[in-house]
Formats: C-alpha cells, structure tokens, sequence
C-alpha cells in the first residue's frame, strides 16, 4: 500500500511559481511510475505529468512551463510550475503505479493505482 500526501499549493499571481510535492509512505517510490493530473471545477480530470524511468511527458499546454521531477532518497516527486496562468487554476493530484518495465506511464488516471487527496492551486489574472 501506498500513502501519497500533496503539498504546495497556494494562490498565486499570473506568471508566478509554485512547486508540488508528492511524498509517499509505505513503499519506495523508486519502481512506481509517478503522475500529476488536475481538475478545475466543472471540468474533467486532467493529465498534466509523469515520469517513469527516464520517460517525462507532458500535456501540450505545460510544456516549457512545468517540470517533473523525482527525489528518491526522499521518496518524494515534485511538479515545479512556472510561468503560471489563470487556467492552470485547479486541484493538483498526484498517482503512482508500481510498474514492472521501466518507463511505462499512462496519461489515463484509471491506469494509477495510488491517489494523494489533492492541492489546490489558484492563479489570478
């Protein structure tokens, strides 16, 4: 079993940074695949992130902006914002999967097996 606990988030100005953690308790996040997604209110479940292996992807509207990153003597996974806008306004997730392959991700939320409770993150105009 893993406990996934989000932190980070906040209310910030346009253009502004904010950074995420995602650190997990129970296993060590080391052979988990690790993704961030966010829903804003009204809308569907997101893919924003993951990172497996040496595999990173990225939704097309944080490329450049947003970075994912993991730390595992911390057990930690972090998803650095930057450049923030009104839209990436939402509650950020984070999942994790234990995979057998290295590099194996989804930006399908039911394909992760562990959820944290959520952070929100506001970003005004």
């Amino acid at each position: 079993q893993v406990q996934l606990v989000e932190t980070g988030g906040g209310f910030v100005q346009a253009g502004g940074s904010l950074r995420l953690s995602c650190a997990a308790s129970g296993r060590t996040l080391s052979s988990y695949a690790m993704g961030w997604f966010r829903q804003a209110p009204g809308e569907e479940r997101e893919f924003v992130a993951a990172i497996s292996g040496g595999i990173i992807n990225y939704v097309s509207s944080v490329k450049g902006r947003f970075t994912i990153y993991r730390d595992n003597a911390k057990n930690t996974v972090y998803l650095q914002m930057n450049s923030l806008k009104p839209e990436d306004t939402a509650v950020y997730y984070c999942a994790a999967r234990r995979t057998s392959y290295s590099g194996a991700y989804s930006a399908t939320g039911e394909w992760y097996d562990y959820w944290g409770q959520g952070t929100q993150v506001t970003v005004s105009s």
